[in-house]
């Protein structure tokens, strides 16, 4: 680099060259060089830059109040951070997500990009910290051990945020469906065998429920990381921050991000703990799970057309095969399907870099940001590809499903209470045997009258709880 194309700035690792152009400085520069791991930088994770900001913002305010920092670099700091937060200098955010450091390169990434923008705003040349200084200013009163996890937090409420949106739009086209299928007869299945009646939208009905059941898990998940570290500085002792600080920076993040944030009540304990993330991510894991075996459901009902069980239609996204003319596969389901063994896989990396902390911190949190941000935000995209670009568009193959009904052994279950287990076993195993159905075979034994069994063999008779009398 030529001397007009650069800048000087030191460490105490030595001198380097920063390009003139770069908002980042000396300590962004060499985590570029370190950690070339993912290649995935900051810059992807527009919430946790905004969260940086505000904490900045935050952190200046208060200092000001308290009468450690100056008007003027305080309004240059707080002018820097709101551009940044409505998503100016982006691009500055040159540091790979995964680092070692315990998120330090993270933390001095965002202090060096404020700090020179403010020294722009004052008229000052980038780089010139004399004036105004990344640590001394920006960072004060903080410590990357307490930024870190607290801009992980306010990062995370959003994202879940979203999550639960996307998740809501998709249960409420569940329920849509569940309305439209609820007059169609089926054979549920246990062990993939016959078992007994139910209705179509009594099947998709249960999808619905399982998502609203993990949006409220999620809502419980969003309470626990409001409690943030914020005035613990390096370890929890508070040391280098004003006895005032921690409530004031507290009561000035809430405000600028509309969370009502909680200091934790043991700052030391919080520091070191990552039990909440590992909750989160929990979680996420049980959202995964649950839309998995969804999205088994729905390609195993949508299977054939001729050899499967062919129930239901699945929207026809593309073209399924190179080789077999006219096959179309569940693309989507099948997506979200490996959204959900990605997001499994987090959970256990979330997992071990939660139990490696050692003493007083730890220094894995990168690699449970990383992890958790994927997760949130994958399994977002997962909930809308499959709201919009399936559930909506699923229709039910009727004749086949009555048909389904009518041939069945397992209605037979239906008729314990009237005609006695060992009967209707016996009814069971001749219908098997020789292809005839149930209903002919109880006439034909005169083991019901034929106005009792059109009766019970109503599908709303069915398909719900019925009272009884005894044999």
């Amino acid at each position: 680099m030529t001397a007009n194309m650069t800048r000087i700035e030191h460490d105490l690792l030595g001198d380097r060259e920063v390009p003139r152009s770069a908002y980042y400085g000396i300590h962004t520069l060499r985590a570029v060089e370190n950690f070339a791991i993912t290649g995935t930088t900051l810059a992807t994770c527009p919430d946790l830059i905004r969260a940086l900001a505000a904490i900045k913002q935050a952190a200046a305010l208060a200092n000001r109040e308290l009468g450690l920092l100056d008007a003027e670099r305080c309004d240059a700091i707080v002018a820097a951070c709101i551009e940044i937060r409505n998503g100016a200098l982006r691009d500055q955010f040159v540091v790979d997500q995964i680092q070692g450091g315990a998120g330090t390169s993270t933390n001095m990434n965002a202090n060096e990009v404020i700090a020179n923008r403010a020294l722009e705003l004052l008229g000052a040349a980038r780089g010139d910290y004399g004036r105004l200084h990344p640590n001394e200013h920006v960072n004060m009163g903080q410590s990357t051990n307490d930024v870190y996890p607290t801009a992980l937090k306010i990062a995370g409420i959003g994202a879940i945020r979203r999550l639960v949106d996307a998740m809501a739009a998709l249960r409420t086209s569940f329920e849509a469906k569940s309305d439209e299928f609820r007059d169609i007869l089926k054979m549920g299945r246990t062990q993939l065998q016959d078992a007994v009646p139910m209705t179509l939208g009594q099947e998709f009905g249960t999808y619905a429920r399982m998502l609203a059941e993990d949006e409220a898990r999620l809502g419980e998940a969003e309470l626990l990381i409001r409690e943030i570290n914020l005035g613990a500085t390096a370890i929890g002792t508070g040391i280098t921050a004003h006895p005032l600080y921690a409530g004031l920076v507290r009561e000035r993040l809430s405000t600028l991000t509309g969370i009502p944030l909680i200091t934790a009540e043991d700052l030391v304990e919080a520091t070191q703990d990552c039990g909440a993330f590992v909750q989160v991510s929990g979680v996420l894991k049980r959202v995964a799970v649950k839309l998995s075996k969804t999205c088994n459901d729905l390609r195993l009902l949508s299977s054939g057309p001729r050899a499967g069980f062919n129930e239901i239609n699945l929207p026809a996204r593309q073209a399924g095969s190179s080789i077999m003319p006219g096959k179309v596969n569940p693309v989507i389901p099948e997506v979200v399907n490996q959204v959900a063994f990605e997001v499994i896989g987090n959970d256990v990396t979330i997992t071990f870099a939660a139990e490696a902390g050692q003493l007083q911190l730890n220094a894995f949190e990168p690699v449970i940001a990383y992890s958790l941000f994927r997760s949130l935000a994958h399994l977002e995209a997962a909930c809308r590809t499959l709201d919009v670009h399936c559930v909506r568009g699923i229709t039910a193959n009727r004749e086949r499903l009555r048909a389904s009904v009518e041939t069945s052994i397992g209605i037979v279950t239906a008729l314990n209470p009237y005609i006695g287990y060992r009967n209707a076993t016996a009814v069971a195993m001749e219908a098997h045997a020789t292809g005839r159905g149930v209903y002919d075979l109880v006439l034909e034994k005169q083991l019901m009258a034929r106005d009792q069994l059109d009766r019970v063999l109503q599908p709303d008779q069915l398909t719900r709880p019925q009272a009884l009398t005894a044999l």
